[in-house]
């Protein structure tokens, strides 16, 4: 479904270029969950954005579901069937809940089926329905109406930047759910997640642990998730080339 080959991304500083993503590959097949883990300045949400389109590569390739779509947009690969959560969703002044679910799902859905969605993520629709996506919702609810939109797109890949931040331990638990009733749901989809949450690597299928711009390890949730939790802080052993880390809970 999904296929990173060699993908790099640096930015520009005062007298050189800083290497963020370095000559990543890796592959995401259909109907699996994958988290991304790693230390704080990793690269991993740097990561994430390289495969919605909000940045590009400085070289390498992104294929999805078989077709080149490095040089597409975020919109272009919006309508391929990629869906993106940002770790601090955008407010819409004037623009209300439904609508933005509306917009979402790309069809005219009712309110009826706009409020199936709100309640997936734990959100009474008779009191969200008609409320404009600005300032006055807070953190936990434009997080949750934001994930109730991704529900509505029903995009073949949904990937959430650290859906965990800035709720509240009721939103989060009730995050799992969600994500458990994805997984469920969604036949074919995949879904990458951008977490350290303990609870979000429990139910991967897959864990990818990025250090210093690289994948240091992935495996299976009963492969990686031991080391992860039982390292009591971020430990580096570099044998000639190779380099393996370990993350604990941050």
């Amino acid at each position: 479904m999904l296929e990173l080959k060699n993908l790099s991304f640096e930015v520009a500083e005062e007298v050189s270029q800083k290497e963020i993503v370095r000559d990543i590959s890796l592959s995401v097949g259909e109907h699996r969950f994958v988290v991304i883990t790693g230390p704080n300045g990793s690269g991993k949400s740097t990561l994430a954005k390289l495969i919605a389109g909000i940045e590009k590569p400085t070289s390498g390739q992104i294929y999805f579901e078989g077709a080149d779509i490095t040089d597409k947009s975020i919109t272009e690969r919006a309508k391929l069937g990629i869906a993106f959560a940002f770790q601090q969703p955008v407010r819409f002044k004037g623009l209300e809940v439904l609508d933005l679910l509306r917009i979402a799902s790309g069809r005219q859905m009712s309110a009826s089926d706009a409020c199936e969605y709100l309640s997936e993520v734990g959100l009474c629709a008779r009191d969200y329905i008609r409320r404009e996506v600005n300032a006055s919702l807070s953190g936990g609810e434009l997080k949750r109406i934001e994930i109730a939109s991704v529900l509505a797109r029903g995009a073949g890949l949904s990937v959430f930047d650290e859906p965990e931040a800035g709720i509240d331990l009721w939103s989060f638990q009730n995050l799992i759910r969600v994500f458990e009733r994805m997984q469920e749901k969604n036949k074919g989809g995949s879904i990458i997640v951008i977490s350290h949450q303990e609870r979000i690597l429990d139910i991967a299928d897959e864990i990818i642990v990025i250090a210093e711009g690289r994948v240091a390890d992935r495996g299976t949730r009963d492969e990686i998730l031991p080391g992860l939790l039982g390292t009591p802080s971020a430990v580096k052993q570099c044998t000639g080339s190779q380099t393996k880390e370990r993350i604990v809970r941050q």
